[in-house]
């Protein structure tokens, strides 16, 4: 097992990944589970595969489930599915000092994330993320949200877990495409500032899909990583360090808001294709080789990810594209905050970009 600390001021909290954690969640757990019984939160794919696992290891240590079963996908990431969860925790009494378990992937850590910042003014909580994405991103760091009709997380909390337990084994379980989608968060931290670890990728990442052990606890423990040192710096993103994590986002969250946030374009896909076309834009601008853009596009097609934005059928303006990116979270004074990169490993903050350069741009993407 690895370990990762999270050294966030006041609230230090560790991030262990290997397997069969899930099998053992109590003892890892230990003391945070303070009572006999113990909320959890996950989805109904999840509970089918890792339900009984979790349950039978709280039970030997005298521990009771109260289970809270969601609908899998991005739309449970709302208003209704958040009030029924926080209606619920208040209806079994939990405390401020309780630990509620979020076990599932990006989904359920976020909402179930949102409703412990919120319940009593705030209760604790233990990821247990079972995808590859959450594993190396979103289960690590605090963030916590919901979705509305305005555009994605924009209704949230910064609220740190109290622990992490990244199995390796639930990636096992998986569908290849919800596997993929997750690696494109891999490949997001060799673009942020580790060109040698995009080379790393470059080599490995078809063994990290295809169930290599020893490339996929090297491709989490190096994002949990480099994420836990980022958050560090900048917990609240107000220096600008944390924005970095967001490469490829505002294209991809504009992308999953014209797909309506449904299963047509996954969070990841969304991410692997807006780091190809922020690699794009970059070029574009002179910011970076055309050559070096084409070298992430050809790695994000070679693992199965979307990397040309036509490939999504859309029937939509590059103005309405780039519109929905007015409602992105780091809009500031009405100004679009964009990531860019200077070369592989090389991104930076900038927010000079206007949108009409960036509809001009997404209108040749499409194709006119």
């Amino acid at each position: 097992m690895t370990t990762i600390p999270v050294d966030i001021a006041g609230r230090p909290y560790e991030v262990r990944i290997g397997s069969g954690l899930l099998a053992d969640v109590a003892n890892a757990c230990g003391a945070l589970l303070r009572k006999p019984l113990v909320p959890i939160v996950t989805d109904a794919h999840v509970h089918a595969a890792w339900g009984a696992v979790v349950e039978a290891s709280l039970a030997a240590a005298g521990k009771q489930v109260l289970w809270r079963i969601l609908p899998p996908g991005e739309a449970t990431k709302s208003w209704e599915h958040l009030a029924a969860t926080v209606d619920w925790l208040l209806a079994h009494e939990v405390e401020r000092g309780d630990h509620i378990l979020a076990l599932g992937g990006g989904v359920i850590g976020d909402l179930t994330g949102f409703a412990a910042a919120i319940v009593k003014r705030g209760c604790h909580f233990i990821q247990l993320p079972t995808t590859l994405l959450a594993q190396v991103d979103s289960s690590v760091g605090g963030k916590t949200a919901i979705n509305t009709p305005a555009g994605k997380n924009l209704v949230g909390a910064f609220h740190q877990p109290a622990l992490v337990l990244a199995d390796l084994d639930a990636l096992a379980t998986l569908p290849a495409r919800e596997l993929a989608a997750g690696y494109a968060e891999v490949v997001k931290y060799g673009l942020i500032d580790d060109a040698a670890f995009f080379a790393w990728c470059e080599t490995n990442g078809a063994a990290v899909l295809a169930g290599d052990a020893e490339a996929r606890a090297y491709a989490v423990a190096t994002s949990v990583a480099a994420k836990a040192r980022i958050v560090a710096q900048d917990e609240f993103e107000t220096t600008g360090a944390r924005a970095l994590l967001n490469l490829g986002h505002t294209f991809g969250h504009a992308l999953e808001a014209e797909t309506g946030f449904s299963a047509r374009l996954l969070h990841g896909e969304g991410v692997a294709l807006g780091m190809v076309l922020a690699a794009r834009f970059s070029a574009r601008r002179g910011l970076m080789p055309a050559a070096e853009a084409e070298r992430i596009a050809a790695h994000i097609a070679s693992v199965g990810l979307p990397a040309d934005v036509r490939t999504l059928g859309l029937s939509v303006s590059g103005e309405r594209l780039a519109a929905h990116m007015l409602h992105d979270k780091k809009v500031d004074a009405g100004r679009l905050a964009f990531l860019l990169m200077r070369g592989i490993g090389q991104t930076f903050l900038t927010k000079d970009v206007t949108l009409a350069e960036v509809s001009a741009f997404l209108a040749d993407e499409l194709g006119g």
